[in-house]
């Protein structure tokens, strides 16, 4: 009988677990009208501290930008031009700067950029 041995020797070990279907982001967001979205901010700026390995985005940043949209802007700039390159490193996927299209999406329709992030974000924990 073979077994197959998961390696896990390029995979940080201390990233937290945040592991929500996107459509419950938008879902949840949109009937908390918004509220959510500081959660999931905190959060994510969690997994987004513990991939890169230092303070990228730090817990006040995350609750304000829930609340004032040029923090909002700024979390999304940082988490596309910064944070996601890091999550793609780590899942093997093709590092791209998204910033340019987080901070529209997140100017217009924060749920929608919520979304996208969640979506990469899931792909840590796939494995």
């Amino acid at each position: 009988m073979e077994t197959t041995k998961i390696e896990t020797w390029n995979k940080p070990n201390n990233i937290p677990e945040f592991k929500v279907e996107p459509i419950m982001v938008l879902f949840l967001s949109f009937i908390t009208c918004g509220l959510y979205l500081i959660y999931w901010n905190i959060k994510i700026a969690e997994v987004v501290n513990a991939v890169t390995n230092k303070e990228l985005i730090s817990t006040p940043v995350a609750v304000f930008s829930g609340c004032c949209l040029p923090v909002n802007l700024y979390f999304y700039y940082i988490l596309g031009k910064e944070g996601m390159p890091s999550v793609y490193k780590i899942t093997g996927e093709i590092e791209k700067d998204q910033s340019t299209l987080l901070i529209i999406l997140g100017l217009f329709f924060p749920f929608a950029a919520a979304m996208i992030v969640q979506g990469d974000i899931n792909r840590l924990y796939n494995n």
